[in-house]
């Protein structure tokens, strides 16, 4: 008798991913649970107490995060002096997420806004450095009116 053939993309998985390191995974599971609502989906100890994986649903995605091991090369942000990258998280109620998460303690980098292609959207950081773009999508915009939109934006900005 033959197995079933593997899935490629396990089930209840997309095809990316976010997979964070943070210097405590304990403590950002714990901070991911009260500022998004995550959930625990499993949790892989590793050497002296650290996390080597944990895999935490928020919403209808998947969040991996491990423990910094600097021997393997892993560091976050806050070891790096920062990230490029932004996780964006749609939302039902993009205002109670931020303000939940700022309460949890996110330092709030972009307040709430109405923007220009259709979002209610704001930037957090959370405390171990990783950026989050929250956003409820609230209108409907055409390619046009997002690009008259952008055009007004950056011709309203002040000279740096």
């Amino acid at each position: 008798m033959s197995k079933p053939a593997v899935k490629a993309i396990p089930e209840g998985m997309h095809s990316l991913t976010p997979h964070l390191v943070c210097a405590d995974a304990a403590a950002a599971i714990e901070f991911y649970k009260k500022a998004f609502h995550a959930t625990d989906a499993s949790v892989l100890p590793g050497p002296g107490g650290k996390i080597m994986h944990a895999h935490l649903r928020i919403g209808d995605s998947s969040l991996m995060l491990m423990d910094e091991y600097p021997e393997f090369c892993s560091f976050g942000p806050k070891s790096l002096k920062g990230s490029p990258v932004t996780i964006h998280l749609y939302v039902e109620n993009a205002d109670a997420v931020y303000n939940r998460a700022v309460a949890a303690g996110a330092i709030a980098k972009m307040p709430m806004e109405d923007t220009f292609w259709g979002d209610r959207y704001g930037v957090v950081e959370d405390p171990f450095g990783h950026s989050w773009s929250i956003a409820t999508h609230i209108r409907d915009m055409s390619p046009e009116e997002i690009r008259e939109g952008a055009q007004k934006m950056c011709a309203e900005e002040p000279a740096k």
